[in-house]
């Protein structure tokens, strides 16, 4: 399936945190060098007025989302026990977020391989451009989310990176938000040990 690949607009994309909850954070290798990452990422889609859309996966055992994380401007906090987070009631407020669907997805969370990947299947599917937050992304081993990185780019996803994200999002040094962007990145994303070569990223592969 070919998608349309073009710069991300704020006005026709759609921010979604999949499951970052509190009681993976022990089973989680780099957990906390991906909460500052999601942070800033977070951060400057609620700058940037991009909506945010959160779930939580049986929030009943697995917890809320971690209180380092503001999501205070989700239009959707919204908990779940489909491993896709494209559930009705998901479904239901995008469409009313966008009068039908958004054109691009920015989707980041827990885990790679299970909930983030059935969701951007699920979205492809709906031929929505989804591009994969690679170091906003974690899974209980670091291969698995490789692998799920590889398979998603293969299925038509666009892998990227948060700062990549936020400045195709910015565009312009004269951006009316700029001066609360580069607050935001000024210091450089926390590494997340992604593959380099083969599964997860190749050299070179992580471009909008």
């Amino acid at each position: 399936m070919a998608l349309r690949r073009c710069h991300l607009n704020p006005k026709k994309t759609l921010f979604l945190l999949c499951d970052i909850q509190e009681k993976f954070r022990l089973a989680m290798p780099l957990f906390d060098n991906m909460i500052k990452n999601v942070d800033k990422l977070t951060k400057a889609g609620k700058v940037l007025d991009v909506p945010l859309i959160v779930t939580e996966h049986y929030p009943e055992k697995l917890g809320k989302t971690v209180a380092q994380l503001d999501v205070s401007h989700a239009k959707l906090v919204s908990s779940k026990t489909l491993f896709s987070m494209v559930t009705p009631e998901v479904k239901a407020v995008i469409k009313d977020i966008f009068s039908g669907k958004p054109e691009d997805v920015v989707l980041y969370g827990l885990e790679s391989h299970i909930c983030v990947e059935q969701t951007a299947i699920d979205l492809l599917e709906q031929n929505i451009n989804v591009y994969i937050v690679a170091d906003c992304c974690s899974s209980r081993l670091n291969q698995d989310r490789d692998l799920a990185l590889d398979r998603l780019r293969q299925a038509g996803c666009v892998i990227t990176t948060s700062e990549s994200v936020i400045f195709d999002l910015v565009r312009d040094k004269n951006n009316a938000q700029f001066d609360a962007i580069r607050k935001l990145v000024s210091q450089t994303s926390v590494d997340m040990e992604l593959t380099r070569t083969g599964a997860g990223l190749p050299v070179g592969s992580a471009k909008l």
